[in-house]
């Protein structure tokens, strides 16, 4: 349960109708086998404790009585545990029979809740049998000589955890327009357990996995279905246990229709309460009352997924939709701007690496959806110290291929008059010397859109503003900077995508543009012209980057559960050692370079992670990295 990360599970036993006995040792087998798992929360199907089938046998006190001393049978056999198991059963209150829930912790019955939405519709007669729970049901009933169990709306809350609230819903309750589960959200619930007993038609697991996935998202929760499954009567109706489990709009864990058992998934409960706060308009009104159960607070074994790269999916269709959207979106991005100034040429500094290549590749889908000709685009290499052969006849290339006007101005000479204007010499390869390259680039930039009534497009991309990775007043300045929120893992993928549609030249030039090491290539080159200034070497992989990027800005995970998401993301291809290393230099640079992103030029949006000032990330350029960097030093040497 450490950083917020919680074991649970669906439940479907394999059911006898109306056999409260035989169905008793199926759910305490399957909870003995969920705690062995490492489970914290398993959930059972609607009605499990009698089948849900039962029919006009649930009128018969017989069945009723040995429910609720087969219910005490398990609060008694499970008591050893720890581990919360919410069990389906009926519960007669004042003449009224009740679809109940009962939560069961460490040898006692926490509560229970009741079914609200009763359905009388096509193959469902529950109203025959069952009352729907109002607000002013509440009640204790006796299960045997030893436990007894409340009976009221409740939202159900960790003592040891106070993140950790869940509240229960059965069935039906889902499937209205206004269901209970709301409530349950606004009283501080992140995780909603439904029992259900879902009989399956042709198309109903689709529009079940959509109804969840929506529900969970809608309510920024933990969604947990539970469904009947094997052993309830087929008289009329076939149940097949699809089980889900969906996280704030995802499904995370789903059974294969007609199975049975355990379905387990690791739910981040932190994220869902960040997620919670960083949308002021999600309803917050805890007017429900709490029962407290107990767990021991241990580190969770993961099992759960993290994508390497969390920007790009990693299903390929999914990839090229996603490639095909974000290039539209750019493309539309500076269409509308061009559109709206009147304006019919666009500077790019075209350098032969991935950022440009980009840049020029949305100018270019611009100017087509605009009907303008691609002349209009003018391309601009300004070759100087660090310029390889490579990447000078790729951007050449790339330039002619689309049709583009291609100048180029050797800015050599122009760097030398300034350093000895600012007395720098050129043999002292520091700041000054690289940073003087970029601002005279910039400036050749700046004057030609003026020379052509045009616009300077900004090449420089997300993770390049993360680290600060750009010349304040250099590439850092444009007029519309396309790139600002993709990063640098996603632009190798879009890059990739344009080159798959390209034939000729052009894809040739795409495809050893994407096989070029990164870098600002401000540093002469190595003595056999490749070149000697590699990013990646010097602030670190941009794949490890954009993670800890995208877990820190779009969850708010603290620097710790980074870490150790990232060991399991990346193991085997990177140490703890050298996660560490990058992850210090991450927070370092992101809170020494807010200055750069505090007044950046006008760019799309296209994900949900941006560092606009304007948009979503708002930061003082002055702020402490302090707490952030204090807790990695903290982590224990044997983690790394």
């Amino acid at each position: 349960m450490k950083d917020g990360f919680v074991k649970i599970a669906c439940a479907t036993p394999d059911v006898r109708v109306a056999d409260c006995e035989y169905n008793a040792e199926r759910i305490i087998e399957l909870i003995s086998e969920a705690h062995g798992k490492g489970v914290k929360i398993v959930c059972f199907p609607e009605l499990s404790i009698t089948g849900y089938t039962c029919g006009d046998l649930f009128l018969q006190d017989a069945l009723l009585t040995s429910a609720k001393k087969q219910i005490a049978r398990i609060i008694r056999e499970t008591a050893h545990l720890d581990i919360v198991s919410v069990v389906g059963a009926p519960i007669a209150v004042c003449g009224k029979l009740y679809n109940c829930a009962v939560v069961i912790s460490r040898g006692r019955a926490v509560g229970a809740a009741a079914k609200k939405n009763i359905p009388n519709y096509s193959e469902f007669y529950e109203v025959r049998h069952f009352t729907a729970a109002d607000e002013s049901l509440c009640a204790d009933i006796q299960l045997d000589d030893e436990y007894s169990v409340h009976l009221e709306n409740v939202v159900f809350a960790c003592k040891e955890m106070p993140e950790l609230v869940f509240g229960v819903e059965i069935c039906e309750d889902m499937w209205v327009s206004s269901p209970p589960s709301e409530q349950l959200a606004r009283s501080g619930a992140v995780i909603i357990f439904n029992l259900s007993a879902s009989d399956e038609v042709i198309g109903k697991a689709d529009y079940r996995r959509t109804l969840i996935k929506a529900r969970s998202g809608a309510l920024a929760c933990t969604y947990v279905y539970t469904d009947s499954g094997i052993g309830e009567s087929t008289q009329d109706m076939v149940f097949a246990g699809h089980d889900i489990i969906a996280e704030n709009g995802s499904v995370i864990a789903e059974s294969k229709p007609f199975s049975k058992g355990l379905s387990i998934a690791d739910t981040d409960i932190k994220k869902l309460a960040y997620e919670r706060r960083r949308m002021n308009t999600f309803p917050a009104s805890p007017s429900m009352k709490t029962a407290y159960f107990s767990l021991d607070i241990a580190e969770t074994p993961l099992e759960r997924y993290f994508a390497k790269t969390p920007f790009v999916p990693t299903d390929k269709k999914l990839l090229d939709s996603r490639c095909e959207e974000i290039l539209t979106m750019q493309a539309v991005g500076l269409m509308t701007r061009l559109r709206h100034i009147g304006c019919k040429n666009a500077v790019i500094g075209l350098s032969g690496g991935l950022d440009s290549t980009l840049a020029l590749i949305v100018a270019v889908h611009a100017f087509d959806m605009l009907g303008l000709d691609r002349s209009g685009i003018h391309t601009i290499t300004m070759p100087c110290f660090g310029t390889t052969g490579r990447t000078y006849n790729n951007a050449c290339t790339l330039a002619e291929a689309y049709g583009t006007t291609l100048t180029e101005i050797d800015i050599r000479s122009s760097v030398v008059q300034h350093f000895a204007d600012i007395c720098q010499s050129p043999d002292v390869h520091d700041v000054t010397y690289e940073n003087s390259q970029a601002r005279e680039r910039t400036q050749i930039l700046m004057d030609k859109a003026n020379q052509l009534g045009g616009i300077v497009i900004g090449t420089g991309d997300l993770s390049e503003l993360a680290l600060g990775w750009a010349t304040y007043n250099g590439d850092h300045m444009s007029m519309y900077a396309v790139n600002s929120s993709i990063p640098k893992t996603l632009v190798r993928w879009l890059v990739s995508y344009e080159a798959e549609a390209s034939d000729g030249k052009l894809k040739r030039a795409l495809l050893d543009i994407l096989d070029t090491p990164v870098s600002p290539e401000l540093l002469p080159p190595e003595s056999n012209g490749t070149i000697s200034q590699k990013t990646e070497d010097i602030v670190g992989p941009y794949e490890l980057h954009d993670f800890f990027m995208y877990y820190m800005l779009r969850f708010g995970y603290t620097p710790s559960k980074i870490f150790r998401i990232a060991r399991i993301a990346f193991a085997g291809e990177y140490t703890g050692e050298v996660i560490m290393k990058w992850l210090r230099t991450f927070y370092r640079r992101f809170f020494s370079q807010q200055f750069k992103r505090s007044c950046l030029p006008d760019g799309p949006k296209v994900g949900t992670v941006t560092l606009s000032p304007r948009g979503d990330w708002r930061m003082p350029s002055d702020a402490c990295a302090n707490i952030w960097l204090k807790e990695l030093e903290e982590i224990n040497a044997d983690n790394r």
